[in-house]
């Protein structure tokens, strides 16, 4: 095994073992919490041992980088999630290889997608960004629709041809009433997502949680979680 696999496996280890504890304690099953690990900044061959040591769900945010990498890992059993802010024009490229978008956040992004997938006979699940941090009408500091909005947008995704809606997704904000309380910003994100579901029963995911407050997203409930330093490490120089 080389050092980078080590490094790597202990990392995972350690993931794995707080996702499993955060589980214990909430009274819940370990099964129910998806590790989706963020490969951003991260090289192709990371990606590569993170497959061999059975990571099936990686996640990036940038398609310049995501799509060579995807590219290059074309021959693996991974499911890729796009999770940073996406642009129109990007989205023919993301559409490629990507099994989830997790930042759909408004109504033009929801029609590029639905274009793209019909045309290329791929199923896109969909998760609608959750901005806490949103005046009621407006998109947050990071992306995101307001939680007024979710059920108009999710209501489009639903009826768009080539689309799944799968759930919600959130980053926990750094302004508004839940900066600096995580567990709150995400027990506020599975009330919205208990709302969701009375219209859309099948929209269960909920991807909220990254490195620092994983603990705070499991007991809220989610069922996936975003982690990428805590198994990949800091990458010096990567902003």
């Amino acid at each position: 095994m080389t050092d980078r696999k080590q490094q790597i496996s202990a990392n995972l280890a350690k993931v794995e073992e707080r996702i499993a504890a955060a589980c214990r304690a909430a009274g819940r099953k370990r099964e129910e919490v998806t590790l989706i690990v963020v490969t951003k900044t991260y090289p192709a061959d990371d990606v590569r041992i993170l497959s061999e040591l059975g990571v099936r769900d990686v996640a990036e945010n940038r398609d310049q980088d995501a799509a060579p990498k995807a590219a290059a890992c074309s021959d693996l059993p991974l499911t890729w999630h796009f999770v940073g802010q996406l642009q129109t024009n990007k989205v023919r490229s993301v559409v490629g290889y990507a099994g989830l978008v997790q930042s759909v956040d408004r109504s033009r992004l929801v029609t590029a997608l639905s274009k793209e997938a019909v045309h290329v006979g791929r199923e896109i699940g969909c998760l609608l960004q959750v901005a806490l941090d949103a005046d009621e009408g407006g998109r947050g500091e990071r992306g995101g629709v307001a939680p007024q909005g979710i059920e108009e947008l999710g209501d489009l995704v639903a009826e768009a041809p080539g689309l799944r809606l799968d759930g919600l997704m959130t980053v926990a904000p750094l302004t508004g009433e839940y900066a600096g309380r995580q567990q709150a910003a995400f027990e506020r994100l599975m009330d919205l997502s208990t709302d969701l579901r009375r219209a859309h029963p099948a929209a269960t995911m909920v991807s909220a949680g990254m490195s620092a407050d994983l603990e705070q997203a499991v007991a809220a409930g989610a069922t996936h979680v975003r982690v990428g330093t805590a198994v990949l490490g800091v990458r010096p120089g990567l902003g």
